[in-house]
C-alpha cells in the first residue's frame, strides 16, 4: 500500500505554525530581556553619575617614587645643664622630597648644621631622652631645616628627621 502524499503534506503545514510561533516567542523573550538589561544599565549609569568625580577636578596619578634622603655628619653638643653637665651625641639623617632638595641642603649645609646645632644645645637631657621628646625633637628640626636659606627663597621639602644614633652622656 502506498501512502497517500497529501495525508503527509497536511502534518507538515500544521508543524510550520507550531515552529513560527516558538521563534516568534523566543525573539519576543530575548528582547525583553535586552529591554530589561538595557533600562537597568542605563538606571545604574544615572544613578551613579552625580557620584563620579568631574573630569576637570581628577587628580593625575603620581607614580611611587623611592625616599630621598641627605644624611648630616654627627653632631655632638653639649646640653643645658640639669645635674652636671651633658653631652648629645646624634646622627641625623632627612628625607626630602627629591634630588633637587638634596642639592640645595647640601649647598646651605653650613647653614642646615647650624640651626641644628642651636636647636639641641639649646634641650635639656629630661626633655629628649624619651619617645616623646624625639617626636617633638623631629619637629622642631624640620620646621628649622625648612626655613629659607634666602629673604626670598622658597621653604625646604623636609618630610622626615630620623635619628640613626642618639646617645646622652653625663660628665
Amino acid at each position: 500500500m502506498k501512502a497517500d502524499p497529501k495525508a503527509k503534506a497536511a502534518p507538515a503545514v500544521e508543524a510550520a505554525p507550531a515552529h513560527a510561533n516558538s521563534k516568534k516567542k523566543m525573539i519576543i523573550i530575548a528582547l525583553v530581556v535586552l529591554l530589561a538589561c538595557g533600562a537597568t544599565g542605563g538606571g545604574v549609569f544615572f544613578m551613579t553619575r552625580g557620584h563620579a568625580p568631574a573630569k576637570g577636578h581628577e587628580e593625575p596619578e603620581k607614580k611611587a617614587e623611592p625616599p630621598v634622603f641627605v644624611a648630616i655628619e654627627p653632631f655632638t653638643v653639649n646640653l643645658q645643664p640639669e645635674n652636671g653637665e651633658q653631652y648629645l651625641q646624634t646622627t641625623i639623617t632627612l628625607q626630602v622630597a627629591g634630588q633637587s632638595q638634596v642639592d640645595l641642603i647640601k649647598l646651605n649645609m653650613p647653614q642646615v648644621r647650624s640651626r641644628i646645632l642651636l636647636l639641641l644645645s639649646s634641650k635639656k637631657a629630661s626633655e629628649i631622652n624619651n619617645a616623646e621628646g624625639k617626636k617633638q625633637l623631629t619637629t622642631e628640626i624640620i620646621e628649622q631645616i625648612k626655613q629659607p636659606f634666602s629673604a626670598k627663597g622658597k621653604e625646604q621639602e623636609v618630610t622626615g628627621v630620623f635619628f640613626t644614633s642618639f646617645i646622652i652622656q653625663a660628665q
